[in-house]
């Protein structure tokens, strides 16, 4: 099965009210413990790469892995494009192989994310590739992604309509309340979803999927860990997972995790080295940490997505 684009999936997962999860990929072992979760789950699966994961790993060994895991899985995965920058990172992806790319002009003045993002739609779909767009800035730093909680802003649902009709793209990220990275909330607030913008955003656009970023829900246990041998995270909490579900359940149909990985491969490396000092063997190390994410991507599919049995 080669790689396929997002459009079927979402289009289940809107009618089946569940949502589809996106994994951001950034070397072999991450990888594997997605799609092992996605297999024995029988799931569909986005594999999510950033600029700073292409700029890591490289776009050529990173296709070549994702390509692996559609032979090893048989699942349907689409490969896509996080917070694309500029219309020539996604040309660069869109020529590379991807099925989907995601171009972030929302910090743009509105008519500027307009013009950007039509260009890149225009060319992906030229391409037989997908664009998701995005309305509304999310807070938080992850990677190239870096918004001071004064400059955020929530989607405003009376833009959408103009925006998805005239730009043409084929999801949009909204900001109803998540935010990027481990450090979202601190300890004792009570995060809560705008849900009233999601109603809104949906009402307008019936039918038409949107997307979640930010949506790590940052597992104390594993901060815990990382602290306990050698660490010095601050105190947060992320987005509690029952609002997650309940925005699978409407029109959220992909939710982006990408924080709750790396804290579970962090911990279990940190727990490994603390137990085993004298070990040198990467493998040894990162077998379990694979394990780890393996099983945290299970949970999430299984109790926030609801997209098991799905694929």
């Amino acid at each position: 099965m080669p790689l396929v684009t997002s459009t079927e999936m979402f289009k289940k997962a809107y009618d089946g009210g569940y949502a589809i999860g996106a994994f951001n990929v950034n070397n072999m072992e991450i990888v594997q413990g997605i799609t092992e979760a996605a297999k024995d789950l029988n799931a569909p699966l986005i594999l999510q790469v950033s600029k700073g994961a292409r700029a890591y790993a490289n776009h050529t060994y990173l296709m070549k892995l994702v390509e692996a895991a559609v032979i090893e899985t048989g699942l349907p995965i689409c490969l896509h494009l996080d917070h694309g920058d500029s219309f020539e990172t996604c040309k660069s992806c869109i020529d590379g192989g991807f099925t989907s790319v995601m171009i972030d002009a929302s910090s743009k003045p509105f008519a500027e994310n307009i013009e950007i993002t039509k260009k890149v739609v225009e060319y992906a779909h030229d391409h037989g590739v997908v664009v998701e767009a995005e309305l509304g800035t999310l807070a938080g730093i992850e990677d190239e992604v870096q918004v001071s909680a004064e400059d955020s802003s929530y989607t405003r649902p009376e833009e959408v309509e103009e925006f998805v009709s005239k730009t043409g793209c084929d999801s949009l990220a909204i900001a109803i309340g998540t935010s990027h990275g481990a450090y979202k909330f601190k300890p004792g607030t009570k995060p809560q979803l705008r849900f009233d913008v999601l109603e809104e955003v949906s009402r307008r656009l019936p039918g038409f999927p949107i997307v979640l970023h930010g949506s790590s829900s940052v597992p104390q246990d594993f901060v815990a860990r990382i602290n306990k041998f050698g660490g010095n995270m601050p105190g947060a909490i992320g987005v509690p997972e029952d609002q997650l579900r309940k925005a699978a359940s409407m029109s959220v149909c992909k939710i982006n995790i990408d924080s709750d990985l790396r804290l579970a491969m962090t911990a279990t490396i940190r727990e490994y080295f603390a137990e085993h000092p004298a070990d040198f063997d990467p493998r040894q190390y990162l077998k379990p940490a694979r394990q780890a994410i393996k099983d945290m991507v299970a949970h999430k599919i299984v109790d926030v997505l609801g997209c098991d049995n799905k694929a």
